[in-house]
């Protein structure tokens, strides 16, 4: 475990965000969930990029080796058009895959909208970093990180990676034997 304050990073996968085209809606509504939901010390980056593979990858090697982000959470480029290539280029980078965060994540959309089957969300480690993919609309950020985030502390504990805790009153954290 770090002591440090959390190393969270939010990257915009959107080429008309990119472009200055469409408001980035996936980014602030991140970053408004965490804050509501995260009661230790963390600092936030966002980041804008193009959708695709190639660009998906460098940006994410890029935050977990140079800046040592613990935390990455990709919002967007997770259905099925042609330029959603969000989970491949984060496959190209991970070390271990995570598939019950997207199996659960789905899980709890599809509670809501029959179109979640589309979605492949997935989540995965490399080195000290946990990565997870999240759609881009902010109701469906919180439907997704409702689900799932009570792993994500224990697992940020697991990997190495800083410590972070939850208000229990919205997320309680799940760490065994605690």
């Amino acid at each position: 475990m770090i002591d440090r304050p959390a190393r969270i990073a939010i990257v915009t996968v959107s080429d008309r965000a990119a472009r200055g085209e469409y408001p980035d809606k996936g980014g602030p509504g991140a970053e408004d969930w965490l804050r509501a939901t995260i009661t230790s010390p963390m600092q936030i980056t966002r980041t804008i990029i193009p959708d695709g593979r190639a660009s998906v990858a460098e940006t994410l090697r890029q935050l977990c080796d140079d800046r040592g982000a613990d935390l990455i959470l990709v919002t967007g480029g997770t259905g099925p058009a042609p330029r959603d290539e969000t989970p491949e280029g984060m496959a190209d980078v991970m070390d271990k895959e995570l598939p019950g965060f997207g199996e659960e994540m789905r899980r709890a959309s599809l509670r809501e909208v029959p179109t979640a089957i589309l979605s492949r969300q997935t989540a995965g480690i490399r080195g000290r970093t946990l990565m997870i993919t999240i759609p881009g609309k902010p109701a469906a950020i919180a439907t997704c990180l409702d689900a799932v985030f009570a792993a994500v502390p224990y697992c940020l504990d697991l990997i190495g990676a800083a410590r972070i805790e939850t208000d229990p009153a919205r997320i309680k954290a799940f760490r065994p034997g605690a």
